[in-house]
């Protein structure tokens, strides 16, 4: 990050980060912005909020809006999930369209498209996942056909994973910053409350260690977070209750004698330490709210509101 000079003129501009389900949204968001502010993993819908990272390089700033994956929700979470999507375009300077290379575009993507194009959004397309093509005529067809689909302010190859081609899509979206000041202290890399934070960082490693059909099942909530002394070193307390929605996931989640769940906590604490700088002492509970995705009181309690 560079330093601003005192007499420069700020500048600052909001963009939405939508595509499908596990294309690479969170991915992308955290290469641009240098560390991790979203959860990331390889199943679909993981990303629930939107959450937003900001980027300050100099006398620019950008805030980048990341977004659930666009789907046919199933039950009112998954409907929460496509409002914040809808939200989220509403109220910004511009857009990137993440999608992966092979195929035609979606009826979600031109869902998506057409979205932008109500609001008069200026849209980049970040052809994802390009480290994976088995070769580079695939990528001009690709880029062909999106072409014919909408007026692009740009379209840029890139592979999130590995950070090719995320330079020049960062050069693409500098040009939307206009002169403002900045909505966000300079050092701040998201808006997010450290207890959400901490539930997210225990979400993704239950999506990395547990089957297909338990972690969309699965709200996390942290209790208790707070910091105490301990002799020399300060220990940060994370107290998390894990929601599921049957007593058969429970048993899935807690494991042969609670195996499980300490690979998860363990995990978890570990990513923690690597976020908030500090030790971490994280105590994980597992309760069931039966059909917890369509109970709107409930959604509303776990932060999805």
């Amino acid at each position: 990050m560079t330093t601003k000079p005192d007499n420069a003129t700020t500048k600052s501009a909001f963009i939405a980060v939508i595509g499908l389900p596990n294309v690479g949204k969170s991915t992308l968001v955290n290469r641009l912005i240098g560390r991790k502010v979203s959860i990331v993993s390889d199943k679909p819908q993981t990303t629930r909020n939107r959450i937003m990272g900001v980027k300050t390089d100099g006398a620019v700033q950008l805030v980048f809006l990341d977004t659930p994956g666009a789907h046919r929700p199933k039950n009112r979470l998954g409907e929460f999930m496509i409002k914040s999507i809808r939200d989220a375009v509403s109220g910004v300077d511009a857009t990137v369209l993440v999608t992966q290379t092979i195929g035609a575009p979606t009826d979600e993507e031109r869902s998506l498209l057409k979205q932008c194009g109500a609001q008069g959004l200026p849209v980049v397309l970040a052809i994802n996942k390009i480290d994976k093509l088995p070769q580079k005529s695939v990528l001009l067809e690709a880029i062909d056909r999106w072409r014919e689909e909408h007026g692009f302010s740009a379209i840029v190859p890139i592979s999130a994973l590995s950070g090719e081609g995320v330079d020049t899509l960062y050069d693409e979206l500098i040009k939307f910053a206009v002169e403002s000041p900045h909505f966000f202290p300079d050092d701040i890399v998201s808006d997010q409350q450290e207890r959400f934070i901490a539930s997210e960082l225990i979400r993704e490693k239950m999506l990395y260690f547990l089957r297909d059909e338990v972690p969309h099942g699965v709200a996390v909530v942290v209790e208790k977070m707070g910091e105490r002394k301990s002799g020399e070193k300060t220990i940060l307390d994370v107290d998390a209750i894990i929601y599921c929605e049957r007593e058969s996931h429970k048993g899935i989640i807690i494991g042969k004698n609670g195996a499980m769940l300490k690979d998860i906590g363990q995990a978890a604490r570990l990513e923690m330490e690597e976020f908030f700088k500090t030790k971490v002492n994280l105590q994980c509970w597992v309760k069931v709210k039966e059909d917890w995705r369509n109970r709107q009181g409930l959604l509303h309690s776990f932060g999805y509101k």
